[in-house]
């Protein structure tokens, strides 16, 4: 490692598992001091246990506001300060098509997905002026946030809706020195996956593999991603590499947004049903 985030502190959210864990991981390795916030405490617990005092593990939902409040100010009160939000907690939420999604389903994905990132960046911005230092706000968004298809209506919607809040952030942030930017990864090989297909989360990793293996192939890069992928952008976004960069949404999908998918969608749910009937 470089040291890329030598003195810095984050907090990521949804550090417990998939681009979070291999983002609390990389962002210790580079010399940052991490909170890490999720719902998974056993696995939250031991991720924070191993990496020592480097990090620290905090229980956080991320659709509660006073628990993202709160949550920023146990990071202070242990590390002194806070340089970066990394708003990276979701999951698929309501995977209704539009004609049969509720009110219901669609505000919890919203809350999940949208809401809370509005919340990460509210509470680290304020952090950020009080400190009078500016600091890095990452968000993970989706290809389903920059084109249609890619996933159930409420996820893309919400994902979408994230660009949103990073252009907004430009024009009430930028003045203060804080920057926002987001990350837009395409096919992850996370255990989102699995939940999503209805794998058992105990084959997550065969079902990766198999994914990996049979669908590599149909991304231009020739291979799918890996939660590592979106760690190193991340860094760079946290890192003062990126200090005249804000307002951006990185593709980091293997160039798989910029052309036409074809058949992708397909393929991957014939891949899940054929991984299943095994």
């Amino acid at each position: 490692m470089t040291g890329l985030l030598d003195g810095k502190v984050a907090i990521i959210t949804g550090g417990a598992s998939g681009i979070g864990r291999a983002s609390v991981e990389r962002f210790v390795a580079e010399g940052a001091k991490v909170v890490i916030a999720d719902i998974q405490d056993e696995l939250g617990a031991s991720i924070a246990d191993r990496l020592g005092d480097a990090a620290l593990y905090v229980r956080t939902d991320v659709t509660d506001e006073a628990a993202i409040e709160a949550l920023v100010a146990t990071t202070v009160e242990r590390f002194g300060k806070l340089d970066v939000m990394f708003n990276n907690a979701g999951a698929q939420g309501d995977a209704s098509p539009i004609t049969e999604l509720s009110a219901a389903g669609f505000d919890k994905t919203l809350a999940l997905l949208t809401r809370s990132v509005v919340l990460g960046h509210k509470y680290a911005a304020r952090q950020f002026q009080a400190q009078g230092t500016g600091g890095s706000i990452v968000t993970t968004a989706s290809a389903a946030g920059l084109q249609g298809g890619w996933s159930a209506a409420g996820y893309t919607i919400a994902k979408h809706a994230i660009v949103g809040v990073v252009r907004q952030a430009v024009a009430e942030l930028a003045p203060l020195g804080i920057r926002s930017n987001a990350i837009a990864p395409g096919i992850i090989m996370t255990e989102i996956m699995a939940r999503t297909f209805g794998v058992p989360l105990e084959e997550a990793d065969g079902f990766s593999a198999f994914l990996a293996d049979r669908l590599g192939s149909t991304q231009p890069l020739g291979r799918v991603g890996f939660p590592e992928d979106i760690a190193k952008a991340a860094v760079f976004l946290a890192s003062d590499l990126s200090d005249y960069v804000t307002g951006t949404v990185i593709p980091v999908d293997g160039g798989a947004t910029s052309i036409t998918q074809g058949t992708f969608a397909t393929e991957v749910v014939a891949a899940a049903q054929e991984y299943n009937a095994r």
